[in-house]
C-alpha cells in the first residue's frame, strides 16, 4: 500500500520530510521511520482538526468510494434537500481540476477544492489547510469528498467523525470482499445509482450487504438514487440523527472518531493502533 507507492507523502505533509522534522533519522531506517512519523503526525493533526469541529458543534462526514460512484451527485441532491435546514460546506479532493467544487458552488454552498497532484487520498494536513478557508462558526455540517480510491483513504484520520462508503450498482457486489479495509471502515454503506438496477442483471444488493456483514461490520446499508430520489429520505434521516448525536456529544464534552481501520494502520506502519469509537 502506501509503504511502497509513496503516497504517504502528500502536498499537505511534504514540509515534514523536506527539511522538516522527519527529514533525517538517527538509526538510518529512513523509509520506515519517516512513514511511521508521517502517520503519527497525521493523527496528531487529525485530533487538532476534530477539536476545531467539536468546539463549534460541527459534524464532519468523510465520503469515500471508487471513482464515479456518485459522491458529487449525492452531495448535490443532499444540498437541495437540506439547504434550508442545515448550513453545509464541502471539501473536495481530486488529483486535479476544480470540477466537483464548481458543481457544489452552483448550489450556493462554500466548497474548497484540494488538488493532491499524485496523492491518492486526502490527509489531515491538507484538510487543516482547507479549514482555514472556512468560517466554521457559521457551519453545521462539513462533507469531505475524498479522492476516488477504494484503498488508502480508509486508513487516514482527517479529523472527521464518520465514514460513509459508497458502492455503485455499476460495480461488482463483491467489492466489500475485495476491498475489506475500505468497507470495514464504513460507518454507513450507500448503494448508489439504484435507478440503474432494472437494466443491470449482475449486481445483487443483498449479496453486497452480505459481503459487508462477512467483514463483521454492522453498519447500516441504504439503497439510494440521487437522480430519482429513491432512498434519499433514509439517507437524510441518517444525517439528521448524526447531527443530533454530535450536538449531544458536544454538550457532554465528548467526541467521536471514525472507524479508521486497524488493518490499514498495520499495513501502513506495522504498529498496532487503537481506534475505538465511543
Amino acid at each position: 500500500m502506501c509503504d511502497t507507492c509513496g503516497c504517504n507523502i502528500t502536498p499537505g505533509n511534504r514540509h515534514l520530510v523536506i527539511s522538516g522534522k522527519l527529514s533525517t533519522t538517527a538509526d538510518g531506517q529512513s523509509a520506515v521511520k519517516v512513514l511511521q512519523g508521517l502517520l503519527h503526525e497525521n493523527d496528531h493533526q487529525a485530533a487538532h482538526n476534530r477539536a476545531h469541529f467539536d468546539s463549534r458543534g460541527v459534524l464532519c462526514i468523510n465520503l469515500m468510494s471508487s471513482p464515479g460512484a456518485g459522491k458529487t451527485a449525492l452531495l448535490e441532491a443532499t444540498l437541495q434537500a437540506l439547504g434550508d435546514e442545515l448550513r453545509i460546506a464541502v471539501i473536495e479532493g481530486d488529483l486535479e481540476t476544480e470540477n466537483d467544487a464548481e458543481r457544489i458552488r452552483r448550489h450556493g454552498v462554500p466548497a474548497i477544492q484540494i488538488t493532491t497532484g499524485t496523492a491518492c487520498h486526502l490527509d489531515a494536513h491538507m484538510v487543516h489547510d482547507a479549514l482555514h478557508q472556512l468560517d466554521l462558526s457559521s457551519i453545521d455540517l462539513v462533507f469531505i469528498e475524498n479522492v476516488g480510491n477504494l484503498v488508502c483513504p480508509a486508513s487516514f484520520d482527517l479529523g472527521h467523525h464518520r465514514n460513509v462508503t459508497l458502492l455503485s450498482v455499476t460495480e461488482g457486489d463483491d467489492k466489500p470482499a475485495k476491498y475489506p479495509v475500505m468497507f470495514r471502515a464504513a460507518d454507513l454503506m450507500l448503494l448508489t445509482k439504484t435507478d440503474l438496477l432494472p437494466v443491470l442483471d449482475d449486481f445483487d444488493c443483498d449479496a453486497a450487504e452480505t459481503a459487508l456483514r462477512n467483514l463483521a461490520n454492522p453498519a447500516p446499508v441504504i439503497r439510494v438514487s440521487s437522480r430519482k430520489g429513491a432512498g434519499m429520505d433514509a439517507w437524510l434521516n441518517w444525517l439528521r440523527g448524526e447531527m443530533r448525536a454530535q450536538r449531544e456529544r458536544v454538550e457532554a464534552g465528548q467526541s467521536a472518531r471514525p472507524a479508521v481501520q486497524p488493518d490499514g494502520a498495520r499495513l501502513h506502519d506495522h504498529q498496532p493502533h487503537s481506534h475505538a469509537q465511543p
